[in-house]
């Protein structure tokens, strides 16, 4: 299956064709550039697969959490796409497919001491979400130990270690470069800073392939920053009836 695989979580988007898990071509997009020029760079690296919308089989998108606009942008793009092709989209999230770009980047001695290609390492996906917090998640081959959450810099290492139960760990995500109390952990962190478009494709391959066309929706996990500030509202706003 031909998939493309997009994620808009970051300020680097990530695009991808995957044809049964291999990579065809694949690039990233940087988001403070117009919005209207992530099409552009999705079309790009269509034409450099040589795949044509007509030949996808299915688009897959990073869900978040992540950048409120970023992810609202990605999923109506993906929706967009899906439904001009009449193809099914598949969401995945973000962390997830940052801790899979993770593991395949843990040094080779450390995985085989692990007991496999970071079979027992434990990655810790990081983003940054801005208000003086991170989003996390801790996965295990692949496997969520817990549920994805918004916390502060200073809680991570706690939470991370105390599911991780002694096993090893390896942090990623662009979250460091952000948080100065993430630094003591640098020795642990690997050089992968934002979700690939390649590891959205593979993973929704490899998931139920739930067709969300209809009813997606990004994953923030938090209340967004009107939310908070206009619990019952924006001033001067239309109510709703």
């Amino acid at each position: 299956m031909i998939v493309l695989g997009l994620d808009t979580s970051t300020l680097t988007s990530g695009i991808a064709i995957v044809d049964d898990g291999r990579v065809i071509a694949e690039g990233r997009h940087d988001a403070r550039a117009r919005h209207a020029d992530l099409l552009v760079a999705i079309d790009e690296i269509c034409r450099r697969a040589g795949v044509a919308p007509a030949a996808l089989d299915a688009i897959a998108i990073g869900a978040g959490p992540g950048s409120f606009t970023g992810l609202r942008i990605g999923m109506a793009t993906a929706k967009g796409i899906a439904f001009a092709a009449r193809r099914p989209l598949w969401a995945v999230s973000s962390l997830a497919a940052l801790a899979h770009d993770a593991a395949a980047a843990v040094p080779a001695d450390e995985a085989t001491a692990a007991g496999g290609p970071g079979r027992d390492v434990v990655i810790a996906a990081v983003l940054d979400a801005r208000r003086g917090e991170v989003f996390a998640g801790c996965f295990r081959g692949g496997a969520p130990l817990d549920a994805e959450r918004v916390m502060a810099p200073e809680a991570l290492a706690a939470w991370i270690d105390a599911l991780a139960a002694g096993a090893p760990v390896r942090y990623a995500g662009d979250a460091r470069a952000a948080h100065p109390a993430l630094a003591p952990l640098a020795d642990r962190w690997l050089p992968i800073e934002t979700p690939s478009g390649a590891a959205v494709a593979r993973l929704a391959l490899a998931g139920p392939r739930e067709d969300v066309l209809a009813a997606g929706a990004p994953s923030y996990i938090r209340p967004s920053e009107a939310e908070v500030k206009y619990p019952d509202g924006v001033p001067g706003a239309l109510r709703r009836r």
